[in-house]
């Protein structure tokens, strides 16, 4: 029997939500039948049984993991203490996950690090640098050194989370990408992202504290220019290496 991606989303507005589902799939080379869908704004506490997927994908959110516990709302909490759960499965049993921006911090918090806006990065295309490391990983063995990615995040993790490995780095935020074990990822940067995608959150969260809402349409236009096949490929590649239907 063939096992769907779980595909976590964190996201409020469903604009946003499937306009990530489907560059999710769009860049992932997945259909509509190879993954089944769970809006944890919508049910932050389901019971997922993970024997029945083959992986699972997180998107972004706009929460702030580093908000004071008194001041974050309930479903933020909750979503949270959701994600302790997984994560300790996810990490005791070596699941293939992959976790994007929200879902880098989220993993990043669970295994011990620090969680600023030191390392925020204004929404925009930028330049990362695989370490020696990820040169060696399957999803980013025989790339370029220095690859072009999406980002767009107030806060980050403040250095490489105890016990991972730390894949791609950049120069305003040093913790891109990293792993867990040999199947759990997490990327800082929108594997996922192209216009299309971003242009739809840029209207969704200019006022958001991301950037000065006035810059909205410059934005969108500079990101219109960006090409990031390597940040696709690494999407695709995971989806390969765990995919049910090959």
């Amino acid at each position: 029997m063939t096992k769907p991606f779980l595909i976590l989303q964190l996201r409020p507005e469903d604009d946003t939500a499937d306009s990530e589902l489907r560059k999710i799939c769009q860049h992932g080379l997945l259909d509509s039948a190879e993954v089944h869908r769970v809006r944890l704004e919508k049910q932050p506490d389901p019971d997922l049984d993970l024997a029945r997927y083959s992986a699972i994908i997180v998107g972004g959110s706009p929460f702030d993991l580093s908000t004071a516990q008194h001041e974050k709302s309930n479903l933020q909490i909750a979503i949270e203490d959701f994600f302790r759960r997984l994560l300790d499965e996810v990490i005791q049993r070596d699941f293939p996950f992959l976790g994007c921006c929200s879902g880098n911090g989220l993993l990043g918090q669970h295994l011990g690090a620090e969680i600023s806006g030191t390392y925020g990065e204004e929404v925009g295309g930028i330049d990362i640098n695989i370490t020696e490391a990820g040169s060696k990983d399957p999803l980013l063995r025989g790339m370029p050194r220095t690859i072009r990615v999406l980002v767009g995040h107030k806060e980050a993790c403040d250095e490489t989370p105890p016990g991972s490995t730390l894949l791609a780095t950049g120069t305003m935020c040093p913790v891109q990408m990293f792993r867990v074990g040999s199947n759990v990822y997490a990327t800082q940067f929108h594997p996922e992202g192209d216009f299309e995608g971003f242009d739809v959150r840029i209207r969704a969260y200019k006022h958001h504290g991301y950037f000065p809402p006035e810059t909205a349409n410059s934005l969108s236009e500079r990101i219109r220019s960006e090409h990031t096949p390597e940040a696709h490929d690494i999407l695709r590649r995971f989806v390969a290496r765990f995919h049910p239907f090959a």
